[in-house]
């Protein structure tokens, strides 16, 4: 009640009359004149002084006519700022993601639609990505491998070959490619346990029963780049992940195709929320699993 009455109020100071102030709000004109007179009695004020038809503020009413320009102009900005947001002219997108390459590609298309919207990355492993996604501190989220949860809605974004990279110094650096069964006895630079790309790497060389020889395990692909390039080992990465840099080769496996996955995942309640739409709807349908063999 209190809001009406200070929008009529509000009305009549700023237009002069009841009559006019009556056409700004698109209300009668003896609604307004209640509702600034239920205003004073409220308060036991009073903010016109009543000359006839002729209205003058108080030096209380121009006081408040100060305070509500401050609250009505407080409102606009308000409605402003959540019709940009509905618009898509600005907003604030929250993704986590377990590398940089698959987000860095989906955030030029975005970005290019939506150029208003601030955009904040939190990188992670898988586990740590999720977790954004299930306490709501993260909007989307891009990961490599997610086990079925009903409250999550994953989409199938891309899938990688995963390639041998060796120093430049190897003598297997002369080589194009190489066959898995090569790699039996050789010294290899893997990632930590529950990496997608080594769970990858171990079922593929499981199933060809090949045996090499593990020297470092390290927890993030830049070491393991880092590693190759210092001459410790072989290493492996998604080819997604490949660099240039003069003193690493990859090289590709051809007798056995080994994929990583990218994944883009949301919480399921979530996915007409406007900014997790428009993300996904940049980012697909023509980007189902692509296979890059």
């Amino acid at each position: 009640m209190l809001y009406t009455q200070l929008r009529s109020f509000h009305a009549v100071a700023r237009e002069g009359s009841v009559t006019a102030a009556s056409r700004a709000l698109q209300v009668s004109q003896p609604t307004v004149t209640t509702q600034v007179k239920e205003l004073e009695a409220q308060f036991g004020v009073e903010l016109f002084h009543r000359h006839g038809k002729r209205l003058e503020l108080t030096e209380l009413g121009r006081e408040l006519l100060f305070k509500t320009q401050q609250y009505f102009s407080a409102e606009e900005q308000a409605i402003e700022l959540l019709e940009a947001a509905g618009n898509l002219h600005s907003g604030y997108l929250r993704i986590g993601a377990v590398g940089p390459f698959h987000v860095m590609k989906m955030l030029s298309r975005f970005r290019q639609e939506y150029p208003g919207i601030h955009v904040s990355i939190d990188l992670g492993n898988t586990r740590e990505v999720l977790r954004g996604i299930l306490e709501y501190r993260t909007d989307v989220a891009i990961v490599s491998q997610i086990e079925p949860d009903p409250s999550l809605l994953t989409i199938p974004y891309s899938r990688q070959e995963v390639v041998i990279i060796v120093n430049r110094d190897n003598p297997w650096s002369s080589r194009k490619s190489i066959r898995l069964k090569d790699l039996d006895g050789q010294n290899m630079i893997i990632r930590e346990v529950g990496s997608t790309t080594r769970q990858a790497f171990e079922n593929a060389l499981a199933k060809a029963q090949v045996k090499p020889n593990t020297v470092m395990e390290i927890g993030s692909r830049e070491s393991v780049w880092e590693s190759v390039a210092e001459g410790h080992g072989m290493g492996i990465v998604s080819e997604v992940a490949v660099l240039p840099d003069s003193r690493v080769k990859a090289l590709r496996i051809v007798d056995t195709k080994i994929y990583t996955y990218a994944h883009v995942v949301c919480l399921r309640e979530r996915r007409d929320a406007r900014l997790v739409k428009a993300f996904l709807k940049v980012i697909g349908p023509e980007k189902k699993i692509q296979d890059r063999a």
